[in-house]
């Protein structure tokens, strides 16, 4: 099925597989950013920037790195998935694109009147498809700069892209912000639309 030929169908508005690829990002993202600040704080690179302990996940040094990699697999897992299968089935395609800046710049005023229309949770509007497409390449940026903090040597090409190790621990670092300031926004729409967020569950 193309993405000219692909029509969303009358009830459903999110597939099982989309769903389950949701939550298992979800998933993997939280055991990431909160074992990713247990790892931070071993070795800040920024003096004023601390994560309170209460917030991170591990315990200790090793015990976040285990669930830093574990998530990292989980979440590349369910990138790959949600990448293939929406490209195949053309769901990708009808989604998120085609991309109009003019359409974003009158999406973004409507959503400072508050008056971004939410009626049809099956179409997204153009902040959301900006806001989806920029998160894709945020995970994908997370990946990469992470095998290259993990395997520095055997990654050395990748590292090196990125401007060596320190660069890249800086690159992730900013590439977690971006991903955390997504969360907030992501959270509090959900929360403000709830049937997106039954919508997600249920898949109507």
């Amino acid at each position: 099925m193309t993405a000219s030929n692909y029509q969303p169908q009358r009830r459903k508005i999110h597939p099982a597989w989309l769903r389950v690829t949701h939550w298992a990002t979800a998933i993997s993202v939280l055991i990431l950013i909160t074992s990713g600040w247990r790892i931070y704080d071993a070795s800040p690179l920024f003096t004023a920037v601390y994560f309170p302990e209460s917030l991170t996940l591990g315990g200790w040094l090793a015990g976040a790195l285990l669930w830093h990699f574990a998530a990292m697999w989980l979440l590349a897992a369910s990138l790959l998935a949600y990448l293939t299968i929406g490209l195949l089935s053309g769901r990708f395609a009808h989604s998120l694109f085609p991309i109009s800046l003019r359409d974003a710049v009158r999406d973004l005023g409507a959503a400072f009147r508050g008056a971004l229309s939410h009626e049809d949770l099956s179409r997204y509007n153009m902040i959301q498809k900006l806001a989806y497409l920029g998160i894709i390449v945020d995970m994908v940026v997370l990946i990469l700069s992470g095998l290259a903090l993990w395997k520095p040597v055997q990654f050395s090409v990748l590292c090196r892209l990125l401007g060596e190790y320190d660069s890249a621990r800086v690159v992730h670092f900013f590439a977690m912000v971006f991903m955390v300031a997504f969360l907030v926004v992501h959270v509090a729409m959900a929360l403000l639309v709830p049937r997106s967020l039954l919508a997600m569950v249920r898949g109507r």
